[in-house]
C-alpha cells in the first residue's frame, strides 16, 4: 500500500533528526575546539569511529554479563572514557606544542593525526567491517498508519536532546564553561588573569571526544555495524553542520547537524541515495558564497 503524503514526511523526519543527532554531537567537538584555539580538528571524526570500534569491543565483553539496554550503556560509557583519554593525549602530544606555531601548522597536524588514527585502526581490524548484535528490538515502537518510529529511535533523540542541553547549561552556568568562553574571546588575558589555560584546553578536548563516542556507540546500535572509514564521511558531513550553524558556536553546532539531518533526509527521498553526500556538500558550498559565518555565527574582527 503506496504511503500518504504526511507518512512520508514523518519517516523522512524521523530519519533527518537521527542521522541529524550524530551529525551535531560531532560538530559539537569541531565548534567547541574551534572557538577556543581556532583548530580545525579533523581527527574528530575519526575520534567517532574509535568510539564505535571500543563500544563494539565493549560490549562484546559485558554482554556475556549484562546484556540487552543497560550493556549497551555500559559499553557507551566505557567508549566515552576511552575516547576522552584519546582526545586529551592527541591534544597534549599533538597540537599543544603547535598552538603558537601558524594555524596551517596546526591544520597539517590535524590531517597527520586522522591518518595515524584511521590506518591504525584499519590494520587492527584488516580492513573489514565488524558487526554489532545487541539483541535488542528494531522493530517495535509507535504505529502511525504504516509508519513506525521504534522505541531505539526515541531513545536516541531523547537521549542526545539531553546531552545537547546538558552541554550548552555546562557552557553558560559552570566556571568551567566560563573559563572556556573567556579563553576563546582572549587567552592572553585569561593566562594573565591566573586561568589554567592548557587544562581548560583538555578538557574540552575530552568532552567533544566524549561526544563523539557517544554518536559512535549509537551508530554502532542504529546502523549494526562499523568500519575504519566511517570517521572520514561522518566528519565532513559534521564539519558541514558546523559551518552551516556558524563554527565556533554550541548552539549552532547543534543546530546545524539537525538541520543538515533533515535536508540530507529530504533531498535522498527526492534525489535518490546516491546523491546523499553530493546534495551535503552542495550545502555547504550554498552556505559558505551566501553567509560564511553561518546561521548562528558571529562576524569575528582581527584585532592587530
Amino acid at each position: 500500500m503506496p504511503l500518504s503524503l504526511w507518512e512520508i514526511l514523518l519517516q523522512q523526519a524521523v530519519n533527518g533528526l537521527i542521522l541529524g543527532s550524530f551529525y551535531a554531537l560531532v560538530a559539537l567537538g569541531y565548534s567547541m575546539v574551534y572557538g577556543i584555539i581556532k583548530l580545525l580538528n579533523f581527527a574528530h571524526g575519526d575520534i567517532y569511529m574509535t568510539g564505535a570500534f571500543i563500544c563494539l569491543t565493549a560490549f562484546g565483553f559485558i554482554s556475556s554479563v549484562i546484556g540487552g539496554i543497560p550493556g549497551v550503556i555500559l559499553a557507551i560509557v566505557a567508549a566515552m572514557m576511552f575516547c576522552a583519554v584519546l582526545g586529551f593525549l592527541v591534544q597534549r602530544v599533538a597540537y599543544k606544542p603547535l598552538f603558537d606555531a601558524p594555524r596551517l601548522s596546526l591544520l597539517i597536524t590535524a590531517i597527520g593525526v586522522s591518518l595515524v588514527i584511521s590506518n591504525t585502526v584499519m590494520v587492527k581490524t584488516n580492513s573489514q567491517y565488524m558487526f554489532f548484535i545487541s539483541g535488542l528490538d528494531n522493530t517495535a515502537g509507535f504505529h502511525f498508519g504504516e509508519i513506525t518510529i521504534t522505541y531505539i529511535q526515541v531513545v536516541l533523540m531523547v537521549f542526545t536532546a539531553t546531552l545537547m542541553l546538558g552541554l550548552n547549561r555546562f557552557i553558560s552556568r559552570t566556571m568551567w564553561g566560563k573559563a572556556m568562553r573567556a579563553i576563546a574571546s582572549d587567552m592572553d588575558t585569561c593566562r594573565l588573569m591566573g586561568i589554567n589555560v592548557n587544562t581548560v584546553i583538555g578538557i574540552t578536548f575530552m568532552i567533544g571526544s566524549s561526544l563523539a563516542a557517544v554518536a559512535g556507540g549509537m551508530a554502532c546500535v542504529y546502523y549494526g555495524n562499523v568500519h575504519y572509514f566511517m570517521g572520514y564521511i561522518i566528519g565532513m558531513k559534521a564539519f558541514t553542520s558546523a559551518v552551516i550553524g556558524g563554527i565556533g558556536s554550541i548552539p549552532g553546532a547543534m543546530l546545524g547537524g539537525l538541520l543538515l539531518g533533515l535536508l540530507e533526509a529530504a533531498g535522498t527521498h527526492f534525489f535518490g541515495s546516491a546523491w546523499k553526500d553530493v546534495f551535503a556538500f552542495v550545502i555547504l558550498i550554498v552556505m559558505l558564497i551566501f553567509k560564511p559565518t553561518g546561521l548562528l555565527g558571529k562576524t569575528v574582527i582581527e584585532r592587530m
